[in-house]
């Protein structure tokens, strides 16, 4: 296909499960929020899924059972490595299954993975045909304007939610440096604090659309400190103890030798005066 039909795939199925997002999270607290990293009504992830699924398993339409098992594989991985990515980058783990069951550390969990696999067999058996159609027909300058306009739309929307993630990150290293205390839920809602404060819309949408935001890193960091630290402690002690035991058996070595010049040289005089007699 087109690589233009794949960016357009990409943006219905992250706008799709952008509003997928929103009624789940309005049916569970009540509350209409913007969710998503992004300021647009879309996410990234979602469009990631719906193309990937698209490329790898399109020519296995015959098997529907297959692409259930498959797709669950691939949407469960791509959303772990999010996650994991995400976490290390920002300092902070955006979502967290450790209370559900058969969770991958927390990163994904059976709960979520098989419905993947009930979307991915709807957007190869429903969607697609339809949407691919659609856009098909378009004449080909209408296609690359409108491949051009939401392209530039969507550039400079990662651009700038990208700029507003990132002080998150300096939120939470300025808050790990001001703070003692170790624990991360205390440190989670002093960033909360700061930045549900702050005079930018951007930061406090961020928040809303992630309240279980947790910022798992800065704990870890600390406890990995504490045992660098003490490693290096420890490390220190033993080669001081080294140097000590090298030293003092220098010390015994060079202690022996003069013993023995000193014998040496008594045996000497005593042979020399001796001879004299």
């Amino acid at each position: 296909m087109d690589y233009r039909i794949y960016f357009f795939l990409f943006l219905i199925y992250a706008i799709m499960g952008w509003c997928m997002e929103v009624v789940w999270g309005y049916i569970q607290t009540k509350k209409w929020v913007n969710r998503g990293f992004l300021i647009g009504p879309y996410c990234p992830i979602y469009g990631c899924g719906g193309v990937l699924i698209t490329l790898c398993l399109s020519e296995f339409i015959d098997y529907p059972f297959g692409i259930f098992c498959t797709s669950i594989v691939i949407c469960g991985v791509l959303e772990y490595l999010t996650s994991y990515i995400m976490e290390k980058i920002f300092k902070a783990r955006w979502w967290d299954y450790k209370k559900r069951k058969f969770n991958i550390n927390g990163r994904v969990c059976l709960e979520t993975i098989i419905p993947f696999g009930l979307l991915s067999c709807m957007i190869l058996y429903g969607t697609n045909p339809f949407f691919i159609n659609l856009l098909e027909s378009m004449s080909d300058k209408g296609m690359q304007i409108t491949f051009i306009t939401c392209l530039i739309i969507f550039i400079t929307d990662f651009v700038i939610s990208f700029t507003v993630i990132s002080r998150l990150r300096k939120t939470v290293k300025q808050v790990n440096k001001n703070e003692t205390a170790d624990n991360t839920e205390e440190i989670t809602n002093k960033v909360k604090e700061i930045l549900l404060g702050s005079k930018s819309i951007l930061d406090r949408r961020l928040i809303r659309a992630f309240p279980k935001i947790s910022i798992e890193d800065v704990k870890k960091r600390i406890m990995e400190t504490t045992v660098q630290v003490k490693e290096s402690v420890a490390k220190a002690t033993e080669i001081a103890a080294e140097h000590i035991k090298e030293s003092a058996a220098q010390v015994k070595e060079s202690t022996m030798k003069v013993k023995d010049e000193v014998a040496d040289r008594i045996k000497e005089s005593t042979e020399k005066f001796k001879n004299r007699n």
